[in-house]
């Protein structure tokens, strides 16, 4: 798939980050059962509206009121996944921006099966940690699909070959790797944004992953997909940075970091992202 995204700067996050605060953008979260509570505060925190509207009788006609949406396969039931469909469904009848998160892509058959089936219906944006962006790619059997254990500078191939159904794919970890491809006339390029992550506690926090979706789909209300992935991305990395410095425990950090989403300024991004973006050789 082919995006006309522009390239992604400091001062395109900080206007993202300042019309996700003024448009408060209703995500609708078809998400797994562990992630639910978390999901909802840090979309709350961030300055967006969470609405977790998954059952199959609602879940179309939720997604004409939501402003994005998010499809996160962690705890599959066969009604959830019903929902998943409708939703999606939907959602590309009026071009509304749905997120694919494919927890465990790699690692389980059915979720895999499902992972590949809602790709054919071109998301507009796929995250998930390396090991899963690897394995929903096909690129490699080793995922231990909840837990990555691959660095992200390993899925960047396999983020690359998945653009021919999304706009942007990221692929988290200690760095977040973004690959995304962009067209300026007629002329194909293909980029990569690194952002340090901000914190060694995130994976000590349930549902920090999959939160991040979320946010990912939120910003996809109020920019293009691949600005929207840098800056929740970016909006993630400086509050986690941030909390990080306040705490010494997993639990402490989950509450400051809550509080960091919610504070976070346009100095905040300019003093403590680290961020850079280059052009991919693809020859």
């Amino acid at each position: 798939m082919t995006s006309t995204n522009q390239i992604p700067t400091i001062a395109s996050i900080i206007q993202a980050h300042q019309s996700l605060k003024q448009s408060k953008p209703l995500v609708q979260c078809i998400t797994n059962s562990v992630s639910v509570n978390f999901m909802a505060n840090v979309l709350l925190s961030a300055g967006a509206s969470p609405a977790m509207v998954d059952n199959p009788e609602e879940a179309a006609e939720f997604v004409h009121f939501a402003n994005s949406v998010v499809v996160n396969l962690g705890t599959p039931t066969s009604a959830l996944v019903e929902a998943m469909k409708l939703a999606i469904q939907e959602a590309n009848s009026i071009q509304k921006p749905w997120v694919l998160d494919p927890i465990a892509a790699g690692a389980l058959s059915w979720r895999g099966q499902l992972a590949a089936e809602f790709l054919k219906s071109k998301p507009t944006v796929v995250r998930g940690n390396a090991s899963e962006i690897i394995g929903l790619a096909g690129l490699g059997s080793n995922s231990k699909g909840f837990d990555s254990s691959n660095d992200p500078a390993h899925a960047v191939g396999a983020a690359r070959s998945l653009l021919e159904h999304t706009h942007v794919v990221s692929a988290s970890g200690e760095v977040d790797h973004i690959v995304a491809k962009t067209q300026v006339n007629d002329k194909e390029k293909y980029w990569l944004a690194k952002i340090k992550g901000g914190s060694f506690f995130f994976p000590l926090v349930t549902a920090s992953g999959c939160s991040l979706g979320a946010l990912v789909a939120a910003y996809t209300a109020v920019t293009n997909p691949f600005n929207a992935v840098v800056s929740a991305h970016a909006h993630y990395a400086v509050a986690g940075k941030k909390a990080h410095l306040k705490v010494d425990a997993p639990g402490d950090f989950q509450r400051e970091f809550l509080n960091e989403l919610y504070k976070v300024t346009a100095e905040d991004f300019e003093t403590y992202l680290e961020f850079s973006i280059e052009e991919l050789d693809v020859a």
